[in-house]
C-alpha cells in the first residue's frame, strides 16, 4: 500500500494501527491522520525507540496492510 493511499483510507487502518502499537491513545490515532512521518514519531514518543527502528516498524506495518 502506497502512503497517499493510506492517508485516504487512515480510519479503516486506525484500529490495526492502535492494535499494533496499544499505547497510542484515539487522539494520537486522529493526529496521525495517515501520516507515516507522524505516526513513525509517535511511536518513538509511546515507546521510546530510536528514529530509525520507529520508521522501520511504520513502513513495515504500512506495507503488510492490504488495499
Amino acid at each position: 500500500m502506497n502512503k497517499d493511499i493510506l492517508e485516504g483510507k487512515w480510519k479503516q487502518f486506525k484500529g490495526s494501527a492502535q492494535k499494533n502499537w496499544g499505547k497510542l491513545t484515539d487522539d494520537d490515532l486522529d493526529e496521525i491522520a495517515g501520516n507515516q512521518k507522524r505516526l513513525a514519531g509517535k511511536i518513538q514518543e509511546r515507546y521510546g525507540y530510536a528514529k530509525d527502528k520507529a520508521e522501520k516498524e511504520a513502513e513495515e506495518w504500512r506495507k503488510s496492510l492490504k488495499e
